[in-house]
């Protein structure tokens, strides 16, 4: 339940001009060529959905040829060219996208997952934080989990904890948040927040190979040999075929 996890969505999120003599402005007051380019993106984020990522690609050439000022259309490409493994032409398509809408939350929460990954810690952090400024941003908890997860990838252990606990109290049904505050409290040997995490999502349909891999190893760091056994049977019942049963089978538990 690493970072590969989650990039975030799209997130509408159009501004409409306004003055004191006019309207707020409506979807009938776009050019032609503003709506031809909101056609093309939505088939853009469609296809890029259905995984036809090139096809996506040529979309929103055509959405951003008939209309560059569409930030959408630079985050959607950024995207593309992360699953292209194309990094550069990501971040400049995440620049472009910025340029547009300084305050775009879910294009810095993506943007900051892609420098996390490449190692830049503090670029990313910082994206982070401008998403987490937004007051209106509705995926908060999405940004602190990402981010606590980058800075444990980092080594911040504590840092990674209080953004986790963050995530949690917003969304304490996310398994990815359970999972990840448990392992940074096993890490320091906390065993009793570690369990206090784990134990409802192993108990829950939610529960995967690494959670129970990690119950089982919990179990046994504090004597519990009934756990052990517990979250074994279950591993090796439900997962079978993965690399946590095996490091089960061969009693991995200090890996």
């Amino acid at each position: 339940m690493g970072l590969l996890m989650v990039w975030g969505g799209l997130v509408a999120c159009s501004t409409a001009a306004r003055s004191d003599k006019a309207d707020l402005a409506t979807v009938s007051d776009e050019t032609e060529n503003r709506k031809r380019a909101r056609i093309r993106l939505e088939l853009a984020v469609n296809y890029f959905n259905e995984g036809k990522t090139a096809i996506a690609l040529d979309e929103l050439k055509q959405s951003i040829a008939a209309d560059s000022g569409l930030y959408e259309a630079f985050s959607l490409r950024a995207l593309v060219y992360m699953r292209l493994n194309e990094a550069d032409l990501a971040e400049d398509s995440f620049r472009r996208a910025l340029s547009l809408s300084p305050n775009a939350a879910t294009v810095r929460h993506n943007y900051g997952f892609m420098l996390c990954n490449q190692g830049r810690t503090n670029e990313a952090l910082a994206q982070f934080s401008s998403a987490l400024a937004q007051p209106t941003y509705p995926d908060q908890s999405k940004t602190w989990m990402v981010q606590g997860l980058c800075q444990a990838n980092a080594g911040r252990a504590r840092d990674a904890e209080a953004s986790l606990l963050r995530a949690y109290q917003i969304d304490p049904d996310n398994p990815v948040v359970a999972y990840n505050l448990a392992l940074q409290f096993f890490k320091q040997s906390l065993y009793s927040e570690a369990q206090r995490y784990l134990q409802r999502l192993n108990n829950s349909p939610l529960a995967n190979a690494e959670s129970l891999w990690l119950g089982a190893k919990l179990a046994r760091a504090t004597g519990n040999s009934q756990g052990v056994e517990a979250a074994s049977a279950a591993l090796r019942s439900r997962f079978a075929d993965t690399r946590e049963r095996l490091m089960l089978d061969r009693g991995a538990f200090d890996e």
